[in-house]
C-alpha cells in the first residue's frame, strides 16, 4: 500500500443531506476520523450544504428512469473508482456491495418485504436490487463488519440472513452534546414559548423527524383531529423535518385541524423546541433507532412512540412516557395522546427522562464507531 492508500477512508452512501439522521451521524464519524489523521473521500449522488475542510468529495449523479436503476449504476461507478484508488477501508452508510464497515442505520428490507408485502413486491426489481445489496453485507458469506445500533433489528438480520455474531459491533447512542438542557432550560423554555405566543395553559405537541410517512406523520394528524373540543382548542401541532407536505396538508384540511398546526420545515435549533413542548409523539412504521427520542428524554420532554422504535425501551426504563404496541391500533394511539395531554405530571415524566440521560451513556457512539473502522484500517495495512 502507498501512502494515500494507508490513510484514506472511503465513506459512501446515496446522498447527503443536513438535516437525515444518518447524514449527520456518517458526518460526525468522518470528522472525528480525519480528526485521528485519515484522509476522508466522500462517495455520493449529491451533497447539499458546505463540505468541511480536508474532504475529498466525488460526486455522481448517474441517469436512470427510476431511483433503483440511478443506485445500481452509482454503485457501478464506484467499484470502478475504488479500483483504480484503493483505500484503506470503505465504510457504507447504505446497503451495497463491496463495502469493508457498514453503518446499519436502516431497518432489514427483506423482513419488511416477507411480512408486510405480498409475493408481487418481491419480484418487483427495485426489491430484488435493494434485497440483493442487503444480503451482499448481512449474508452468511459476506465478510462486511456491521456497526449495529439497534437490538431489534439485529434479530430481523439472523432471522433472514443467518448474520454470524463476529461480524457484529453494537454502538452506544449518538445524542450530540448540544441537544441535552442545560441549567437555563427554564429559561429557554419561557422565551420559546413567547416567542411563539403560547400560553402556559396551551399544549404543545412536537413531531421531528425527515421522511413524513415513515415517521407517521398522518397518524399523528389523525390524533390531534380525534381530541375533545375543548382540549384541541389549547393544543398546538409544530412539525419540524425536511419532506413534501402538500399530502399532509390536505389531510389536516379534511379533518378540519389546519388551524393547530405549524410545518416549521427543518430547523437547526431542535433542542430549543424540544425545551419548548410538552409532548414528543413519534408514532414510526419503521424506525432503527429513534434518537430524536432521546433528544426529548435529555431535553425534559415526554415523549408517546411506537415499540417499532429501536429506542422505545428507553422511554420505558426511564418511565418518562408511553410506547404504543404493535401491530398499530389508531384509537390505543388516540386514546393515549389524550390521556398525555391531559396529565398533569407531564413536567414530571420530564424530570425522569433529563435524570435517565445522565446516568446513561447516550454520546458514546462516534468514539465507539471510530475505534471499529481505524482496527479494522490498521489490520489491512498490516499494522
Amino acid at each position: 500500500m502507498d501512502r494515500r492508500q494507508n490513510d484514506t477512508l472511503a465513506f459512501c452512501l446515496y446522498r447527503y443531506f443536513p438535516y437525515g439522521g444518518l447524514q449527520r451521524d456518517m458526518l460526525r464519524i468522518a470528522l472525528a476520523c480525519q480528526q485521528r489523521g485519515y484522509r476522508i473521500a466522500v462517495y455520493t449522488t449529491a451533497w447539499e450544504g458546505d463540505v468541511p475542510p480536508g474532504f475529498e468529495l466525488h460526486l455522481h449523479r448517474p441517469a436512470g428512469l427510476t431511483n433503483h436503476g440511478r443506485m445500481r449504476r452509482f454503485h457501478q461507478w464506484l467499484t470502478e473508482q475504488l479500483a483504480h484508488q484503493p483505500v484503506a477501508c470503505v465504510v457504507g452508510f447504505n446497503k451495497m456491495p463491496g463495502l469493508d464497515v457498514y453503518y446499519a442505520a436502516d431497518g432489514c428490507l427483506k423482513a419488511r418485504a416477507i411480512e408486510e408485502r405480498g409475493c408481487f413486491y418481491r419480484w418487483l426489481p427495485r426489491c430484488r436490487l435493494y434485497q440483493a445489496f442487503e444480503e451482499a453485507v448481512f449474508g452468511s458469506a459476506s465478510r462486511t463488519q456491521i456497526l449495529m445500533i439497534s437490538k431489534l433489528q439485529q434479530a430481523l438480520y439472523t432471522r433472514y440472513y443467518g448474520t454470524p455474531a463476529h461480524r457484529i459491533r453494537f454502538l452506544p447512542p449518538n445524542v450530540a452534546k448540544d441537544r441535552v438542557a442545560g441549567p437555563d432550560a427554564p429559561q429557554v423554555r419561557r422565551a420559546f414559548r413567547e416567542e411563539f405566543e403560547l400560553q402556559d395553559s396551551d399544549r404543545l405537541l412536537l413531531q421531528v423527524g425527515s421522511g413524513f410517512r415513515t415517521k407517521g406523520l398522518d397518524r399523528s394528524l389523525r390524533a390531534l383531529a380525534s381530541l375533545p373540543d375543548s382540549l384541541r382548542a389549547r393544543t398546538r401541532f409544530y412539525v419540524v423535518g425536511d419532506d413534501d407536505n402538500r399530502r399532509y396538508m390536505r389531510l389536516l384540511r379534511r379533518l378540519g385541524i389546519a388551524g393547530h398546526v405549524t410545518f416549521l420545515g427543518a430547523r437547526d435549533d431542535v433542542p430549543r423546541i424540544l425545551i419548548g413542548a410538552d409532548l414528543l409523539i413519534h408514532p414510526a412504521r419503521h424506525e432503527n433507532t429513534g434518537t430524536v427520542l432521546l433528544e426529548a428524554l435529555a431535553c425534559g420532554l415526554p415523549a408517546i412512540a411506537t415499540a417499532v422504535c429501536g429506542y422505545a425501551h428507553c422511554i420505558e426504563r426511564a418511565q418518562a412516557g408511553w410506547v404504543i404496541p404493535e401491530p398499530f391500533d389508531q384509537r390505543v394511539f388516540n386514546r393515549q395522546v389524550r390521556k398525555a395531554l391531559e396529565n398533569d405530571r407531564l413536567a414530571e415524566l420530564g424530570r425522569r427522562g433529563i435524570a435517565f440521560a445522565q446516568t446513561e451513556d447516550l454520546h458514546g457512539m462516534v468514539d465507539a464507531a471510530v475505534e471499529a473502522i481505524e482496527k479494522l484500517a490498521s489490520a489491512r495495512a498490516g499494522r
